[in-house]
């Protein structure tokens, strides 16, 4: 009778003289919150990172379309006041800048308007111990030529 009752208590996880028996849930349990928390720990850091590569993605792009809208159409300003660029020249100086940051993404480029959009890839810091080895990040900026400016635009 001692043995059935020794044999129930371990099998319903009761508390036999001081000591707990749980037949291995609790470890289960354990682990499902450590995973739980590494989650949550590795979006909040590699989430941070990968916000700060986009804002770095953003200035990237943005610097790059200022430079090509500097590609200005002189013979079209001097004959006619007219402000456009001349779209291979804008393109080939907003590659350039891409190329002399080390950042790879598209350009458009059109008489009036250039619009670069760069992909930067974030490496993971904790997220690579569930699997996610990088974040991939996009950002565009566009930037259209203008006739002097007086102050802020609309």
């Amino acid at each position: 009778m001692t043995h059935f009752s020794l044999r129930r208590a371990r099998q319903g996880g009761e508390e036999e003289q001081g000591i707990f028996v749980d037949n291995g849930q609790v470890t289960v349990f354990v682990v499902l919150i450590a995973v739980a928390v590494v989650m949550f720990a590795g979006l909040v850091v590699d989430g941070g990172l990968a916000l700060a590569a986009k804002v770095r993605a953003l200035g990237e792009a943005q610097e790059a379309a200022r430079s090509g809208a500097q590609a200005i159409d002189l013979v079209a300003y001097r004959d006619t006041g007219t402000v456009r660029l001349v779209p291979p020249e804008a393109h080939r100086r907003a590659r350039a800048y891409l190329a002399s940051t080390g950042d790879t993404g598209t350009v458009t480029a059109t008489p009036t308007r250039i619009t670069v959009t760069v992909t930067a890839h974030q490496r993971t810091q904790l997220l690579g111990l569930l699997g996610v080895e990088s974040l991939t990040v996009t950002a565009s900026g566009t930037a259209h030529p203008v006739h002097g400016v007086e102050g802020p635009e609309r």
